[in-house]
Parts: structure tokens; sequence; C-alpha cells
């Protein structure tokens, strides 16, 4: 059950200002008050500011990595180029999904990169995990 209030508690009124006993604590309220009082000033001009430089800054990052990606993606096509398709046994596949508990696509793109050599690709993820 709730507890009787005093005759001077007013319901909705704000909590009477009550200074702090040590000076953490007293330090603490000043800094919270602190933040409310520049929370009720004015920014909007400062936000208009701030949203101009973020909006240029943002079609700056968007050219540079339109012209990064656009670079990337000839990098991997002509990297895609030079490898020939290397044909992977899917008992392979099944014994790299087994011993190393990971999926068929990251199985069969692993022995792509090793020449569909099995015992060569079983090392090289066992070492590289360590």
């Amino acid at each position: 059950m709730a507890e009787p209030q005093p005759s001077n508690v007013q319901e909705g009124a704000d909590a009477p200002d009550v200074l702090p006993a040590n000076a953490e604590d007293r330090k603490a309220a000043q800094a919270m008050s602190s933040l409310d009082n520049r929370a009720s000033e004015s920014d909007a001009p400062k936000k208009e500011v701030d949203l101009k430089a973020l909006n240029d800054a943002m079609k700056n990052l968007g050219v540079a990595q339109e012209q990064k990606s656009s670079s990337a993606g000839a990098a991997k096509k002509t990297e895609a180029a030079k490898k020939p398709l290397v044909k992977v046994d899917q008992v392979d596949v099944a014994l790299l999904v087994e011993q190393l508990d990971i999926s068929k696509t990251k199985a069969t793109e692993l022995l792509r990169a090793h020449d569909a050599d099995a015992v060569k690709a079983m090392t090289t993820w066992v070492t590289a995990a360590v």
C-alpha cells in the first residue's frame, strides 16, 4: 500500500532543490543542470551549419566510394580472368564441410583457391584459424 505523503507535497510538482552532501554529488548535479541549460538554448543556426557540412562530406564520400568500388570491381574482374575455373569434386566439398564445420560455399571457395587439393585446403584452414 502507498505511504501517506506529507501535506506540503503537491502532485506533479518538481522535487525541491536540495544540495547534495558531498562534493562529488554536487559536481554531478551541477554538470546535469548545465546540460539542461544547454538543451534549452537555441542551436538552430549551428545545426544548419552542421547539416550542410555533413551533406558536403557525404557527397564527397560518395564520389570517393564510387571511384574505389569501380577500381576494386576492375581488379576483381582481372583477377577472376587470370585464374582458370577449377573443377571441385563434391566428395572433397563434403569432406571439408564435415571436418572443418564450414558451409558448402566456403568449402568450395577454399578448394578452388587451393587447386582442388583437399589436404592443402584443410592445412591452410587449420593453420589460419590458429
